[in-house]
């Protein structure tokens, strides 16, 4: 199974996007840090990535808005939430928006793989 994949990592956190990077590294996968969706879209960030994980609340954009504005400019990068709010149906809004996955912190690190694997198709 070849990971020659690049991950774009959107989180305001900056100590869990480091650590998601780090851990996405160790997996073999090429990953790059945004502190925010704007960041992501101003920069190279579509150019370069096969997926990626965003929180889903942050300030500014939040990550559903990131869902919709990649729609809008047709693109087919595959998304992934994480989020570490409790309330009920974030699930259904998320796969509505276009999100392959939802991750509730802390998430298991095989779920997380999961994930990867179904948005990579690997």
């Amino acid at each position: 199974m070849s990971r020659d994949f690049s991950i774009a990592v959107i989180d305001d956190d900056e100590s869990f996007r480091l650590a998601l990077i780090a851990f996405l590294g160790s997996l073999g996968y090429g990953a790059r840090g945004f502190a925010c969706a704007e960041e992501f879209l101003a920069g190279d960030g579509q150019g370069i990535s096969d997926c990626v994980i965003t929180d889903l609340h942050m300030p500014g954009m939040s990550g559903l808005d990131l869902i919709r504005k990649l729609t809008v400019q047709a693109s087919t990068l595959p998304v992934i939430m994480v989020t570490g709010r409790p309330e009920v149906g974030l699930e259904a809004k998320a796969t509505a928006g276009g999100a392959v996955c939802l991750l509730r912190k802390p998430f298991e690190t095989d779920v997380l793989i999961g994930c990867l694997e179904k948005a990579l198709k690997i």
